[in-house]
């Protein structure tokens, strides 16, 4: 995926305050802890362009790695069910799950038509659900020319819909 990551984060967050039922109060930094998740995996590009100069694939990296956004996960969920009483602000309760629930469905994303390496570090094998054929210079025009695009973009409308029905927060 190369332009949804940001509205996916948003549709999961918009999702997340209402099944948890949060407060207005909260919702802000929720928000925002919920797009930077499902952008930061991609952080990992800084390096891959400044250090690694491309030579290994950036999904190859831990901060692309399902299972490091699902330990991330899980340690949310349990930080969640057993915080103590005294953590009762739902802002403090909550921003992990935000956050490392935004960096798991950008994971997952990028295994649509990137190439994931879906069991590291356990397994060293690439998948993706589609392959986009390297046809075109720069390399983005790849995925804006493939059919798949088009889910990114309904996700994209999809956003934008609940967002005029709904507001960020």
């Amino acid at each position: 995926m190369v332009i949804a990551h940001l509205p996916s984060g948003y549709l999961l967050s918009r999702f997340l305050f209402d099944r948890l039922g949060l407060s207005s109060g909260s919702t802000g930094i929720l928000m925002f802890l919920g797009l930077l998740g499902a952008i930061f995996p991609d952080f990992d590009l800084i390096y891959f362009y400044w250090v690694d100069h491309g030579l290994v694939h950036h999904h190859r990296y831990f901060i692309h790695w399902p299972s490091f956004w699902l330990l991330l996960s899980i340690i949310s969920v349990l930080w969640l069910k057993l915080s103590p009483l005294w953590i009762s602000a739902s802002t403090v309760k909550y921003a992990p799950l935000f956050f490392s629930l935004g960096g798991l469905s950008h994971v997952f994303l990028d295994a649509y038509v990137g190439d994931l390496w879906l069991f590291a570090p356990f397994y060293d094998k690439s998948f993706s659900l589609f392959h986009v054929p390297a046809r075109y210079k720069p390399w983005w025009l790849n995925f804006i020319w493939h059919w798949t695009f088009i889910a990114e973009l309904l996700l994209c409308v999809w956003a934008g819909i609940v967002y005029k029905k709904r507001g960020l927060l």
